[in-house]
């Protein structure tokens, strides 16, 4: 690590200076009893001692601080702060302090960081085990029943097998939507770029969600009748799950005899953003920043009742984001939710 000494002149300089004062003082009292000291004398005298005193004083100083300074970047650099084993040694305390300030508020950053870290494994861990155990002990709890004698019984035999298979259908969604969400957070997006008409893939969505939403007498609309295509340039497949899995969300959480619309409207800069709005129980403003993290919901109680693998907003944002895009959230609690997000807009 190389020296950068910033000198302590102004330290020198003074203490110099005391010295040959009270040193010139002395050999002028002297000189009433010793004729022969001369003022050129006590004038060359004063000036010598000075110059001396100065680069003595500097030296000493500057070694003095310097090893107890070097203790403390050698302290700090067994931490393997870069900072600081990149910067050479610096003897001025106000340098120092504020590269001590800075390395601490570094670490504390870093410490607190990596207890939210510890703190969300903790809690994923145990997200990840409760959702696959939900349908696991259901799918044991049918399949012993009919080996403890009700495989006799074709009715119920039939009913515990059907049951059974979607408990084994929920643990395969889970799983796949965790293989998905992995290859997400690692970069493993692979998107295929093509030119596509939003305003069908929507409809698209519509129609395979069209009965899912009769269940709770859900409306899926547009805000508008759009005649005209709406071209975009992303990735068809990957976009077509975004909005399959936001109006998924609305419908589960949507208001029976509710609506769920959609709108698409121009931004600046060639793009659009796509608006899914519901008018469901909404949502409160304290869990918003946490809705697209991997299992959260906002009902603990209840919203597993809903099935999914509890992914869906988490996969959205990867997506997305993949993308270079944005998405949005705004929800009014006790008046319903919009989810929106951007995309390129081609000719």
């Amino acid at each position: 690590m190389a020296i950068n000494f910033k000198k302590t002149y102004k330290f020198a300089v003074k203490s110099a200076l005391y010295i040959s004062l009270f040193s010139a003082a002395i050999l002028a009292g002297m000189k009433f009893y010793y004729t022969e000291i001369s003022w050129e004398f006590i004038s060359v005298f004063t000036t010598a001692l000075f110059i001396f005193s100065f680069f003595v004083l500097q030296y000493r100083a500057e070694r003095f601080i310097y090893r107890r300074v070097k203790k403390i970047y050698d302290d700090v650099s067994l931490l393997e702060s870069s900072s600081f084993r990149n910067k050479p040694i610096t003897t001025d305390m106000a340098t120092l302090t504020r590269e001590v300030e800075k390395f601490a508020r570094d670490k504390k950053i870093e410490i607190e960081t990596l207890k939210v870290r510890e703190e969300y494994r903790r809690e994923f861990i145990g997200n990840v085990s409760h959702e696959l155990k939900t349908p696991l002990f259901t799918v044991q709890g049918y399949l012993l029943t009919l080996l403890d004698g009700a495989m006799s019984d074709k009715t119920l035999r039939k009913k515990y097998l059907q049951r059974a298979e979607k408990g084994v259908e929920r643990l395969i969604y889970i799983v796949q939507d965790l293989d998905m969400i992995t290859k997400l957070e690692v970069g493993d997006l692979n998107l295929n770029y093509t030119k596509f008409n939003i305003v069908e893939v929507i409809q698209n969505v519509f129609d395979l969600l069209e009965m899912k939403a009769d269940k709770k007498g859900i409306i899926l609309m547009f805000d508008m009748k759009y005649i005209k295509p709406i071209m975009v340039y992303a990735d068809r497949e990957k976009i077509q799950q975004v909005v399959t899995n936001l109006v998924v969300n609305s419908i589960k959480y949507g208001r029976e005899n509710g609506t769920t619309e959609v709108s698409i409207e121009d931004l600046v800069n060639n793009k659009i953003i796509v608006r899914i709005k519901d008018n469901g129980e909404g949502i409160e403003k304290k869990n918003i920043s946490r809705l697209f993290e991997r299992f959260y919901r906002v009902d603990k109680s209840g919203a597993r009742t809903e099935g999914g693998s509890g992914l869906g907003l988490s996969i959205v944002k990867h997506i997305i984001e993949g993308h270079d895009e944005k998405i949005y959230v705004e929800s009014k609690y006790g008046e319903g939710s919009e989810f929106s997000f951007t995309l390129e807009k081609t000719k």
